[in-house]
């Protein structure tokens, strides 16, 4: 038997001798252990899913401010509260069969935040929207709630329709920096990720960039089609490269809100002053001309 001596994180000898990991009496109890069968849960496995519900809900005020997990966990005792029959996943710590996609960044409003729900019983999905609406604080709302068609919910959401309020900067400077932006090939910009300062194309996830002229406003507003991509192209890093290629660089912090996600062809119309409506699963319900929605807050001239 081969013996080693143990020693503390100081280099200190803690005094019990332990087997070495390549004598032959380790290697039999590896053998062992591994010759045993596999441990299980105690009791029945959990239900199946028998229904996959989408469910759409807006970010608003305050709570625009609030990070993905928070709204994790406030859509999880939401769920508690309102006797939702969720669906679990097997294994010694199961967890309800909840999937997110396409989460707005912290600091940004909206309209149109999905999440799939795997249930172990049928609801009528007007009668979940209503109780789970119910058991979620204010300014987190649920918009409409709909049975899954099958397919992956991070593949449905192909882009964003996002709305950047910029107060300080007039139509005019709008109109001229979303058409520097447009006209360029490439927009680098930079942003600070978990591997270090990355730097990527701003430009190629753009799709369309439109300054509105025909809503009342004492700013300019833009209007943003964004494909997801990997990286991910923020709004904060489209408002980088308006900076680095028009030098528009607002006065006071942007408002922005996400108006709508979904199919890409769906975001896209002739009439580019309208997102797609709640029916055909790429908008909230209260998404409809880009006017300020019900729960936007309108641009004032004191900020």
């Amino acid at each position: 038997m081969a013996w080693a001596t143990r020693r503390s994180a100081d280099g200190f000898p803690l005094g019990a001798p332990f087997v070495s990991p390549w004598s032959e009496q380790a290697f039999q109890t590896r053998r062992r252990v591994s010759s045993l069968p596999p441990k299980s849960p105690d009791g029945p496995p959990p239900p199946p899913v028998v229904q996959r519900v989408r469910v759409c809900y807006a970010k608003r005020g305050r709570l625009r401010f609030t990070s993905h997990r928070d709204i994790q966990r406030a859509f999880e005792r939401a769920l508690r509260r309102a006797s939702v029959p969720m669906a679990y996943s097997a294994g010694f710590t199961p967890h309800p069969k909840i999937s997110w996609a396409g989460a707005a960044p912290t600091g940004t409003a909206s309209e149109a935040e999905y999440v799939e729900l795997g249930l172990a019983e049928r609801l009528e999905p007007e009668r979940l929207r209503a109780s789970l609406d119910e058991a979620l604080p204010p300014d987190l709302d649920i918009l409409a709630v709909d049975e899954s068609e099958g397919g992956s919910l991070a593949d449905y959401l192909e882009a964003s329709v996002w709305r950047i309020e910029l107060p300080g900067i007039s139509a005019q400077q709008g109109r001229a920096a979303a058409a520097a932006f447009l006209a360029a090939e490439r927009v680098d910009v930079q942003r600070l990720m978990k591997n270090g300062m990355r730097t990527f194309d701003a430009r190629s996830a753009v799709v369309e960039l439109l300054a509105l002229d025909d809503l009342p406003s004492v700013c300019a507003i833009l209007r943003v089609v964004v494909r997801h991509a990997t990286p991910a192209v923020r709004p904060d890093d489209v408002l980088t490269g308006l900076g680095a290629v028009a030098g528009l660089v607002p006065p006071v912090p942007p408002r922005v809100t996400r108006l709508a996600q979904g199919p890409l062809t769906r975001l896209l119309s002739q009439d580019q002053g309208v997102v797609p409506t709640a029916p055909e699963r790429g908008a909230s319900p209260v998404s409809g001309s880009t006017a300020v929605a019900p729960g936007v807050e309108e641009p004032t001239t004191g900020d």
